[in-house]
C-alpha cells in the first residue's frame, strides 16, 4: 500500500503538472484548457462576484461562488485590505480547497480587477502557483458558446493549512525607504489623469515620487482578454520598468494595483502590492508627493 506522504506528493505533482499545461506556469488558463480539465479531481473552479445572483442564474459547471467581500475587508481608515488570515483560511476550506487543489478563478461581467485582487490574496495565503486566472472570464466562455448551468455543486469541506507570504505586500515605510532604489520600480496603476494630479478624491492629488504610470485598463483589450506576453513586456519596458527590477504596484486602494501585480509576475518580475496605496500615502503629510498638474 502506498504511504500517505507518497499520495500527497502525487497530488501536488498532478496539480503542478496541470498548472504547467495551463500556460507553462504563467498562471493564465485559457477557456480551451479549462474545457478539457473541468472533470479533473483536483480542480477547484471559482466564480468571483460581489453578490450571488448572477452566479445562481448561470455559471460554468462545477464552479463555486467566491464572494469578493469575504476576502476584501475594509477598516475605519482604509479600503480593500487583506483579510484576517485565520478567517480567510476557514473560508478557503469552506470552498473545498486542500493542499493538492489546482484553483482557477474567473470573473463575471467586468470584475477583472477584483478577481486579480483574489489572485493576490490567494498568493498571500500561501496558494501561490496553484492558482490560475481564466483569461477573459465568463464572458469569453459564453462568447465561445460553451455550456453553462444553474446547478450548484455540493459543498465539500477542504483541509487547507494556513501559510501566509507577507513578501507579496509592501507597506508605506518600505515604499518610502525604496523611493530612490535603482533596483525597484514603483508602478501607479491608476488612470493617467489621477497620476497627473487631476481628481481622484484623495487628500493630496498626484503620485508617489518616481512612480511610472501603467493604467490597469491598458493590459487588457476591449473584451477583457490579457494582451499578449510580448505586448505586455513592451508596455512595461516603454513605461520604464527595468528588466530584473523588483516591482511595487499601487492604485487608489489596492484593487487595480492587483491586476498590475498579476501581470508583472506573469512577465517574470518579482512583484508586490503596496496595499495601503494612494489612499494611505496621500493622507500622510510626512510622505512626499509629485503633482504634475501643479508643477506645470
Amino acid at each position: 500500500m502506498r504511504s500517505a506522504s507518497f499520495a500527497v506528493a502525487s497530488h501536488v505533482f498532478l496539480a503542478l503538472t496541470l498548472l504547467a499545461q495551463s500556460g507553462s506556469g504563467d498562471r493564465v488558463a485559457s477557456t480551451e484548457w479549462l474545457a478539457r480539465h473541468l472533470a479533473d479531481d483536483n480542480l477547484v473552479l471559482l466564480e468571483s462576484g460581489w453578490t450571488r445572483g448572477n452566479y445562481k442564474a448561470e455559471h460554468i459547471r462545477g464552479a463555486r461562488f467566491l464572494w469578493l467581500n469575504g476576502f476584501t475587508q475594509g477598516t475605519p481608515d482604509l479600503s480593500t485590505e487583506l483579510p484576517d488570515p485565520e478567517k480567510a483560511a476557514s473560508m478557503l476550506r469552506d470552498l473545498g480547497i486542500t493542499e493538492s487543489s489546482q484553483i482557477v478563478i474567473y470573473f463575471e461581467g467586468e470584475n477583472v480587477t477584483p478577481t486579480a485582487r483574489m489572485i493576490l490574496t490567494f498568493d498571500y495565503l500561501g496558494l501561490g502557483n496553484r492558482v490560475s486566472y481564466l483569461d477573459g472570464g465568463l464572458e469569453a466562455w459564453k462568447r465561445e458558446g460553451r455550456p453553462l448551468t444553474k446547478e450548484i455543486p455540493k459543498s465539500v469541506q477542504g483541509t487547507y493549512t494556513l501559510q501566509t507570504h507577507p513578501e507579496f505586500i509592501a507597506d508605506a515605510a518600505w515604499v518610502k525607504a525604496h523611493l530612490n532604489a535603482p533596483d525597484v520600480t514603483i508602478i501607479d496603476a491608476r488612470a493617467p489623469r489621477y497620476y497627473e494630479g487631476n481628481g481622484g478624491g484623495m487628500p493630496r492629488p498626484g503620485h508617489i515620487p518616481g512612480a511610472v504610470n501603467i493604467p490597469y485598463s491598458s493590459v487588457v483589450d476591449s473584451s477583457n482578454l490579457l494582451l499578449s506576453r510580448e505586448t505586455l513586456k513592451e508596455l512595461f519596458e516603454k513605461a520604464g520598468v527595468k528588466p530584473g527590477s523588483k516591482v511595487v504596484t499601487y492604485c487608489h486602494v489596492g484593487q487595480q494595483a492587483s491586476l498590475l501585480y498579476f501581470v508583472a509576475r506573469y512577465l517574470g518580475y518579482n512583484a508586490c502590492v503596496y496595499d495601503g496605496s494612494f489612499q494611505e500615502w496621500s493622507s500622510n503629510e510626512d510622505l512626499p508627493i509629485e503633482n504634475p498638474s501643479v508643477e506645470k
